[in-house]
């Protein structure tokens, strides 16, 4: 389908630098209506799902989703909404919360990596290996406490970054290379609309699970995060591997970007069912005679 929005502004793929202040967290409307957004999202999902076909059968490439932000964003919204269309074979979501004993005692790539989309599959992070220069960055004090990282190699605390950084930039060229194609996203709410989406969660039962004192305590940290999620995305933004900083105060027209974004990176994706021999198709007839004589 067409183009809904110039996706250039929101776009970082290692050629110009990201500034998050310059950026919007609200656009206009994307839609006229609450029906005609539906109408919309649906074309996207049946569009993705017919690519996601393809895909499965050529047999060559696969797709992973790596969607990041603060919390209340609406991150599993995003995923539910934009990807409810694809048949559930082809999707492997994964959702990445504190790591275990058993993945702290692996490198910082280890519990994510083993999870990596299969050919002709599309994978979703929900979180991901970014959480190791974002949140881990954040509080440094991890490394040592939880990863139990050598203390001789988190002296300069500015190269773990930087390593880390170019760990995750040739993991996904790695991936690149073998037929993975890596979308990240960034959902970018603003402080304030998280505010009024947390007072949600306090004021209407039936979201008060959703609300945890960890998001008070972490929202205290914002501006340090910013800082961390302007560093990874300009450390890791790459050709291969792009970033997109999706406006998210409003959640419908988040939706219609991102599976705008997924739709046109599957539609560039040089793909087809695979193309019966001759041979073989000289035996349709017979084997359409047998069944029909079953």
């Amino acid at each position: 389908m067409g183009k809904l929005i110039d996706l250039s502004t929101f776009t970082f793929s290692g050629q110009k630098k990201l500034a998050l202040p310059d950026l919007p967290t609200r656009i206009p409307l994307l839609y006229d209506s609450k029906k005609a957004c539906k109408d919309l999202l649906e074309t996207y999902q049946e569009s993705i799902h017919d690519y996601q076909n393809i895909m499965y059968a050529h047999n060559r490439y696969s797709l992973l989703l790596v969607f990041q932000a603060m919390d209340a964003a609406g991150k599993d919204g995003t995923i539910r909404n934009v990807l409810s269309g694809v048949n559930p074979h082809g999707l492997q979501i994964f959702a990445f919360k504190k790591p275990s004993t058993k993945e702290l005692d692996h490198d910082f790539l280890w519990r994510t990596t083993v999870c990596f989309p299969e050919r002709g599959r599309i994978g979703v992070f929900n979180r991901s290996y970014y959480e190791e220069v974002l949140v881990v960055k954040v509080h440094p004090e991890i490394l040592t406490k939880y990863q139990l990282i050598p203390k001789e190699e988190i002296q300069d605390i500015n190269k773990v970054w930087a390593q880390r950084y170019q760990a995750i930039t040739n993991l996904e060229k790695y991936a690149y290379q073998n037929g993975t194609r890596v979308i990240k996203f960034f959902l970018n709410v603003s402080k304030e609309e998280q505010k009024n989406r947390f007072l949600k969660r306090l004021r209407t039962p039936a979201k008060n699970w959703k609300f945890s004192e960890s998001d008070i305590e972490e929202r205290q940290y914002w501006d340090d995060y910013m800082d961390a999620y302007t560093d990874c995305i300009n450390e890791t933004a790459t050709e291969w591997a792009p970033w997109y900083v999706i406006p998210a105060d409003d959640k419908r027209n988040m939706r219609l970007m991102v599976a705008q974004v997924i739709e046109e990176h599957l539609a560039g994706l040089d793909m087809n069912y695979p193309v019966i021999d001759e041979k073989k198709k000289a035996n349709f007839q017979m084997y359409e005679d047998m069944l029909m004589k079953d």
